[in-house]
C-alpha cells in the first residue's frame, strides 16, 4: 500500500482543481487535466452507494466516471459488478534524492526556471502535455519548478517537479522522439532531484505506465524501485 506521506506529497504537487468526499471516496474535478487530477480514490471506509455517489458527482463536474484504484483494493470487484474495467496499469516509482544529485550535470544540459518558459509550455503541448495538464502545475502552492532539457543546442525536453515535505515528485517529463534515448531524460530526472534536495526533501517519486517499457528502463538504471502501484477504472 502507498504510505499516506507519499499520498499526500502525490495530491499537494498534483492536485485538482477542486474535491468532493462522497462517503469512503474522494473525487477530484480534473478540469481536462487528465486521469491523475479527475479520478475518484479510495480514501478511507467505502460501501457501495459511495461508488454510486461518487458517479454522480463526476457527472455533476460534466467528467466521465472514472477511478484510480490501488492494486488489491477489494473495491475493484465492486467496480467490475458495475461493469468497469481496469485500464492503464501504472506503477509508483521513489528514489533516494542523494544518489540521484551526486553526478554534475552537463552545462545547459538541464535547466531550472519558474515559471515555465514559452519554449517548455510548446515542448509540453506538442507532447500532448496540453494547456489543461500545464494548469494542474499552477495550482500548486509549495515549492515547483520547471525543467528544460537542452541538447544538440536545442531545446528538446521538458519536465515539471514540486515538493511536499520530504517528498519530491516529478510529473509530465517529455522528450522530443528525434533526441530520446541520448541521456537527456536521465540529466533533466537529475535535475529535479537537485531540485528536491535543494527544498529539503529526501526522496523523488514518480509515476509510469506498466507498458512504457522505454521509461522504466530508464528508471531503473537510475535506481528507483517500486512502492505501489494502481490501475484506473473505467467503462
Amino acid at each position: 500500500m502507498i504510505s499516506d506521506e507519499f499520498d499526500a506529497a502525490w495530491q499537494a504537487t498534483w492536485p485538482a482543481a477542486d474535491y468532493a468526499q462522497t462517503g469512503g471516496l474522494r473525487v477530484g474535478r480534473g478540469l481536462g487535466g487528465g486521469g491523475r487530477v479527475s479520478a475518484a480514490r479510495v480514501t478511507g471506509s467505502w460501501a457501495p452507494a459511495d461508488i454510486a455517489k461518487a458517479e454522480a458527482q463526476h457527472a455533476a463536474w460534466d467528467q466521465p466516471p472514472l477511478f484510480a484504484i490501488e492494486d488489491g483494493d477489494p473495491i475493484a470487484r465492486a467496480l467490475a459488478d458495475r461493469g468497469y474495467v481496469r485500464t492503464r496499469p501504472t506503477l509508483i516509482l521513489s528514489a533516494p534524492v542523494a544518489s540521484l544529485a551526486e553526478p554534475p550535470i552537463p552545462p545547459v544540459m538541464a535547466l531550472e526556471c519558474w515559471p515555465p518558459l514559452a519554449i517548455l509550455r510548446e515542448l509540453w503541448t506538442e507532447q500532448g502535455i496540453g494547456p489543461d495538464r500545464q494548469a494542474v502545475m499552477g495550482r500548486v502552492s509549495g515549492p515547483r519548478v520547471a525543467i528544460l532539457g537542452r541538447i544538440d543546442d536545442r531545446a528538446a525536453g521538458a519536465g515539471f517537479a514540486a515538493v511536499h515535505g520530504n517528498i519530491a515528485t516529478l510529473h509530465a517529463l517529455a522528450v522530443l522522439p528525434g533526441f530520446r534515448r541520448r541521456g537527456l531524460a536521465g540529466w533533466m530526472v537529475r535535475r529535479a532531484a537537485r531540485f528536491a534536495a535543494a527544498q529539503g526533501a529526501g526522496t523523488l517519486a514518480l509515476a509510469v505506465t506498466e507498458a512504457n517499457r522505454e521509461a522504466r528502463a530508464l528508471y531503473d538504471a537510475l535506481g528507483f524501485h517500486r512502492i505501489g502501484s494502481y490501475a484506473y477504472w473505467t467503462r
